[in-house]
């Protein structure tokens, strides 16, 4: 990183923002040396949601579409890499190059479909849903990968890590997927501050004043259902490698698209670090009561979505920003909600 696009992320940034952004990198960097290995996976999937949601919030908080499909895009990438690896043995990184022009051309079809005719709010996230469901019944009957028998990657023992084919123990999936969220919360602070960034919030807080003052609101919204589209794919890449098998009625369903909003809705729709405390805000509160669960011995089904639900209650009633903003606000984070 040069220090010209340092300097930029640090530009109009309280120090305190800095000093806060510091220890919490300095504390996910030596995690895995403190752990034990259940908390480590904790940390992996929470740092999962986190990344998705920042992939999420691109799409919505920015620009103000809300999609509630994003899980297309994951899967695809899952699929195309993981088929890559089994049957070619090409690595997943190779694959995830693959895997970004087709997640962004899927992107581009819905986009384009969306507004040029006119497909927008509630009906766009139909929209993006409808082809969510088209991917899962038909990778559900694709044999190439399967269909619903599932694919499932080779597992083997290694004696050491092996990054380039993603094959390894949780503490190296763990960095790879924190390295994934820092870069996305790079990229998302780089496109605020740029003449796209402002323009995705002026279409978001008004898009007839943003076409009137000359804005191609077509143009910008593409861009930015195609960069989330983008950066997602790389989520399905790694939950292939970590998780090792693939089902379409797993990948592509609906509740994976919901659980990468969860997030962001928390913490703040819109905000930069909204993503990131959302996502340990929900996954801490849900372990919590897992363990809770277990210690007392009781064993119900749904648990786990009810309490999002009631999370997500408890957010629209009590802090419609989210969770970040009245923090901030609160810590002195004077410099915006970001």
């Amino acid at each position: 990183m040069t220090v010209a696009v340092i300097t930029r992320l640090a530009d109009d940034v309280p120090r305190r923002t800095l000093i806060l952004l510091g220890i919490l990198l300095a504390a996910l960097l030596v995690a895995p040396w403190i752990v034990n290995d259940y908390l480590l996976t904790v940390l992996i999937v929470t740092l999962y949601s986190a990344y998705t949601g920042q992939a999420w919030n691109i799409m919505m908080g920015f620009a103000g579409q809300l999609s509630l499909g994003n899980a297309l895009y994951a899967g695809l990438g899952a699929y195309l890499a993981a088929a890559l690896f089994t049957d070619f043995g090409i690595g997943p990184w190779i694959g995830f190059l693959a895997s970004i022009p087709v997640a962004a051309a899927c992107g581009a079809i819905i986009g384009f479909l969306a507004f040029r005719f006119g497909v927008a709010g509630v009906y766009f996230a139909i929209l993006t849903i409808a082809f969510g469901e088209f991917a899962r019944i038909g990778f559900d009957h694709l044999t190439i990968v399967n269909a619903s028998a599932g694919l499932f990657l080779p597992v083997a023992q290694y004696a050491h890590n092996d990054l380039w084919r993603l094959r390894g123990d949780p503490t190296m999936f763990y960095y790879v997927i924190l390295a994934a969220t820092v870069l996305a919360f790079v990229l998302c602070r780089l496109l605020l501050r740029s003449r796209i960034g402002y323009f995705w919030l002026a279409i978001r807080e008004d898009e007839q004043a943003a076409r009137a003052v000359g804005i191609d609101t077509f143009r910008y919204k593409m861009y930015a259902v195609v960069i989330s589209a983008a950066a997602t794919s790389f989520a399905g890449v790694f939950y292939a490698f970590f998780y090792n098998n693939l089902f379409p009625e797993q990948v592509f369903n609906i509740g994976r698209s919901i659980e990468m909003i969860l997030g962001p809705v928390i913490g703040g729709v819109g905000t930069l670090f909204g993503p990131i405390l959302g996502a340990f805000v929900l996954n801490g509160l849900a372990e919590t009561l897992n363990a809770t669960m277990s210690a007392v011995g009781l064993d119900l089904p749904g648990a786990k979505e009810v309490f999002y639900g009631l999370c997500l209650l408890f957010v629209i009633l009590a802090l419609p920003e989210g969770v970040w903003p009245p923090l901030a606000r609160r810590l002195g984070f004077d410099k915006g909600k970001r």
